[in-house]
């Protein structure tokens, strides 16, 4: 026999009803992102890139979850193609009522290509496009997403920051041996700007929107294990409380409760989910 607070403990986390828009969708988070929303009840629009096959990826979510779910080809950098994929949900659900900005490049540092990512040389274009994807499709997406949910008095915006946009790169991580100062590789610059700009991002729009009843926060999140380089896990385990990078469905739990019920109260906020790296 289940009492009231049993009930409430499951009903705090239900999205059952829910629509929740998902840019980058189809990549390793952002799968994982709609996996735990589709787990929770909610039917999940997978937005991204052609290349990255939203559709297909929304069939598994259907497939292993139940609640029907959406892939939508999208370029987040135009609004066109926003607004177009703006028809194509309402059309389907009639609503939506979360989105999470998690679509961002992010450029690899790799032995043998490096000098690139140093800031002296580091190419306009590249910084144009992180800039154009990461932070302008963001803001984008909000305006546009998050416009309608204002007309309708109620929604959740999630930005997917990083623990970059709290504490700045170790850029020993990425050294090679035997290179000259002037060729190691770096983290790029774009990566943490992007990410810090994220949060100016969700604090402002916490405010704007706040009286729309539309709760905005963003999420912190440490490296993933991807099957990275041996030396460079190890250099970065050192730099870690726990001893280790998050595995990739690690977060499912923060952006649960960032568009759940259980966060009711909250807006306006970072959470960050690092090992416990920016503590240090």
């Amino acid at each position: 026999m289940t009492d009231g607070r049993t009930n409430r403990a499951t009903t705090l986390f239900d999205l059952h009803g829910r629509v929740a828009i998902v840019t980058g969708g189809a990549g390793l988070l952002g799968y994982n992102h709609g996996a735990i929303l589709a787990a929770a009840g909610a039917q999940v629009v997978l937005l991204d890139l052609a290349s990255a096959h939203p559709q297909a990826r929304a069939k598994q979510l259907t497939e292993e979850f139940g609640p029907e779910a959406l892939g939508v080809t999208c370029d987040i950098t135009r609004e066109p193609s926003i607004e177009d994929a703006r028809g194509q949900i309402l059309e389907k659900f009639g609503r939506f009522d979360i989105l999470i900005n998690n679509a961002a490049n992010n450029p690899k540092v790799e032995e043998g290509n490096t000098a690139w990512s140093r800031l002296e040389n580091f190419p306009l274009e590249v910084w144009d496009s992180d800039i154009r994807v990461g932070l302008t499709g963001a803001f984008l997406c909000s305006r546009i997403f998050g416009a309608e949910m204002a007309k309708r008095g109620s929604g959740v915006i999630i930005n997917v920051a990083s623990d970059l946009a709290v504490i700045a790169p170790d850029q020993r991580l990425y050294r090679v041996d035997g290179l000259p100062e002037d060729q190691q590789p770096v983290k790029p610059i774009t990566y943490s700007v992007v990410k810090t700009a994220l949060l100016g991002l969700t604090r402002y729009l916490a405010t704007y929107w706040s009286t729309a009843n539309i709760r905005v926060n963003a999420i912190s999140p440490g490296g993933v294990f991807n099957d990275q380089p041996e030396v460079f896990l190890s250099r970065v385990k050192e730099l870690i409380p726990m001893g280790r990078m998050a595995e990739r469905d690690e977060y499912q739990g923060a952006i649960l409760f960032l568009c759940s019920d259980a966060s009711s109260y909250m807006t306006g906020a970072n959470l960050v989910i690092d090992g416990g790296r920016s503590c240090l």
